[in-house]
């Protein structure tokens, strides 16, 4: 199992006050004899007119290294790693990258950062390191749905 990211008690902080229930820390896929690891699951009842529970596994990054390139590189392959094996194992399960508000500014505003979103439907959970709240969800899964 990895170790935890710089960020984590803060994104679970976010998570909760956003009215999240921690559900697993780390999130376990054991796929064809692998064990993979999540930063989390979480899940809340759902209101409205879709009934139930949104199920999400988070992974956390800070993207804090010499090159933001090569940490979204690396985030970009466990998203689509987990994306991938939650599609087989738990399909209701929806993936997204925690990434720190400042980071999020710096690179995924510009044009590559933008293009990954699009291009590869990135979903992302914007969480504020300060005010240890969530600032935004990008491609939020409920209005996919709709």
């Amino acid at each position: 199992m990895a170790a935890r990211d710089l960020y984590h008690t803060i994104v679970v902080e976010a998570l909760v006050k956003d009215g999240w229930t921690i559900t697993d820390d780390p999130l376990y896929l054991d796929y064809d004899s692998h064990n993979l690891y999540v930063d989390l699951g979480v899940e809340r009842n759902t209101i409205g007119v879709q009934r139930g529970k949104d199920k999400l596994a988070i992974e956390v990054k800070t993207l804090a290294g010499a090159s933001i390139v090569t940490e979204v590189q690396k985030a970009i392959g466990q998203y689509e790693m987990y994306e991938s094996v939650l599609t087989d194992i738990e399909p209701d399960r929806i993936v997204y990258l925690a990434v720190p508000r400042t980071e999020f500014e710096i690179f995924f505003t510009q044009k590559l950062g933008r293009r990954l979103i699009e291009h590869r439907t990135l979903r992302i959970m914007v969480y504020d390191v300060e005010a240890k709240q969530i600032s935004q969800w990008i491609n939020w899964h409920s209005t996919d749905r709709q």
